[in-house]
């Protein structure tokens, strides 16, 4: 028992004392002056425009280069454009086909839901119902590509 409270209160003076010292820390580093600001270079004169701006053209913009296939189906994923995927916008693509597999809806995929659906594409794919998927059979498995939107009436 009495390990037990010289541990409790060795624990609260470390504590204490690690407070302190980074109380102290934090003290020191607001109270340092700032760093100099670098001094920028006063504009030559001879170097400033002679005649309104307006009438100047400037280079023109480069072409706008078309996005490799591998940009794209990166770009699917990247919902909101700052060129990094998170989990949930992976996960976002997915969820349409976890909702077909989830038959009673509760955000659970059980084993047998996954299993009635495996068994039940693996007998439409079955033509000839012998048990076996021929290489002809096994390509009906493949997804079917997504038919395109029609154009804008706009």
């Amino acid at each position: 028992m009495r390990q037990a409270v010289l541990g409790v209160f060795a624990g609260l003076a470390l504590a204490g004392i690690g407070m302190f010292w980074w109380q102290g820390r934090a003290a020191i580093d607001q109270s340092a002056p700032p760093p100099p600001l670098p001094e920028a270079p006063a504009p030559d004169p001879e170097d400033l425009p002679l005649t309104d701006p307006g009438d100047m053209e400037g280079p023109t913009p480069p072409e706008v280069s078309p996005l490799t296939r591998e940009e794209q189906r990166f770009f699917r994923y990247d919902r909101n454009r700052d060129r990094l995927i998170t989990r949930n916008e992976m996960l976002s693509t997915r969820t349409d086909g976890f909702r077909k597999l989830d038959v009673d809806g509760n955000n659970l995929l059980t084993f047998e839901e996954w299993a009635v659906t495996t068994v039940d594409r693996f007998g439409s794919a079955d033509a000839d119902g012998d048990g076996r998927l021929t290489p002809r059979e096994f390509a009906t498995t493949a997804p079917k590509p997504a038919a395109k939107k029609p154009a804008c009436k706009c």
